[in-house]
């Protein structure tokens, strides 16, 4: 935070103003602007919702402002320099003088001197950095607009269909219709989570697939918001895993309260999902961050959810963050949900990601194993997203 806010100081403030008070006063908003971000994660456990509600949405509204401001004006740097050569004017040198004597025959005229750089003009380089800090401002507020309103629309429904070798004919078509992310909090659910349960239930789902990262608040704050789980209507029910943010609050308090809604939740264990005579497995594992999270009994443990399994019936994993993949290919798992990327989220945001996890979105192929990772359906932090939209996905089982 200080390294974004203190480069944005010295180009939207302190390049922008002479010394004075206008520049004083700038430099309070912008100490002011870096604490609202800085003060919306930190009190997260110690504010209700609806007061941490106000802070969250503007310190996180400005976060993603500034730093769409941040990438504009690291871009221009480089026009910046090059129009900053140009704006100084050109003062031509003076050609040495000889000490005076009486000349025995006329001399030539010395060359001209060449030209050279000269200090900057202050007025012309103020004017360059005024309308440099226009130029990043409109640019991040049109992108951070433009993310805040694909944020908050309806998710896109994609279709993904996964060829299972070792499926049934008699699954063929099954529908598991996926998303993950919810991220209920301050400054997501209501209507907008109502919608989203809609546009899954109109998927007609023969399974629901919740893949972590539901909650971001305790179970007293968010039981409305979350309430619409209850209206899921699925063929063979709705199942839900941990994601990390699971384990930032009362893991144990949600965990009883999923069931009250319809929703089971897998933890290190399997299920059979039939049709036709036919069967597969669906399995659940806690997310990889459960072990280290203080909760008694939390850990991924993908070996106990597939103990006593019958190898040649197919299995589909559930399982928060792309990353276990590895474990899954080992363990001979045929296709594996994930989510927690958010797509990245914020582009250039999904490069970064890339360091961590072994997909960002989409379907992917590790050995044997294949992988899907949506990029869900809410958002952690900035409310909005750039180069990623929300998504609700229905993956369609296909026999080869």
């Amino acid at each position: 935070m200080l390294l974004l806010h203190g480069y944005l100081w010295w180009r939207l403030v302190r390049s922008t103003t002479r010394p004075g008070r206008v520049r004083r006063a700038l430099t309070w908003v912008t100490v002011l602007l870096a604490l609202f971000p800085a003060a919306a994660v930190l009190t997260r456990r110690d504010l209700s919702l609806s007061a941490q509600a106000p802070l969250a949405w503007v310190g996180f509204t400005w976060l993603g402002v500034a730093f769409y401001a941040f990438l504009a004006l690291l871009a221009l740097e480089p026009v910046r320099w090059l129009l900053d050569r140009r704006t100084r004017p050109a003062v031509a040198a003076e050609p040495a003088r000889e000490p005076a004597t009486v000349p025995a025959a006329p001399a030539p005229p010395p060359p001209a001197a060449e030209p050279q750089a000269g200090p900057p003009d202050p007025s012309r380089r103020l004017f360059l950095a005024r309308s440099l800090a226009v130029t990043a401002g409109a640019v991040a507020l049109g992108t951070a607009g433009t993310g805040a309103y694909f944020a908050n629309s309806p998710p896109v429904v994609r279709r993904v269909p996964v060829t299972l070798p070792r499926l049934d004919p008699a699954l063929d078509g099954l529908r598991v219709v996926t998303f993950s992310d919810g991220h209920l909090s301050a400054t997501y659910g209501g209507r907008r989570f109502e919608r989203l349960v809609e546009i899954v239930n109109e998927q007609r789902p023969d399974v629901v697939a919740i893949v972590g990262d539901l909650v971001d608040g305790e179970v007293d704050e968010l039981r409305r918001d979350v309430a619409p789980l209850a209206d899921l209507v699925s063929e063979q029910g709705v199942f839900f895993v941990t994601g990390n943010h699971e384990y930032f609050v009362d893991t144990t308090a949600w965990l009883r309260h999923l069931p009250t809604l319809g929703v089971e939740v897998l933890r290190n264990e399997r299920v059979p999902i039939t049709r036709g005579g036919a069967s597969f497995d669906l399995a659940g594992i806690d997310d990889r961050t459960a072990a280290g999270s203080g909760v008694p009994g939390h850990g991924a443990d993908l070996d106990a959810a597939l103990d006593g399994r019958d190898d040649a019936t197919p299995v589909v994993l559930l399982a928060h963050q792309p990353v276990q993949v590895e474990q899954a290919r080992a363990a001979g798992v045929d296709l594996q949900l994930s989510g927690h990327t958010h797509g990245g989220q914020l582009w250039p945001f999904d490069y970064a990601i890339r360091l961590d996890q072994p997909a960002v979105e989409g379907l992917s192929r590790h050995g044997d194993t294949q992988l899907y990772v949506t990029s869900g359906a809410g958002y952690w932090g900035p409310p909005m997203r750039v180069g990623a939209r929300p998504e609700v996905t229905v993956v369609e089982l296909r026999a080869p």
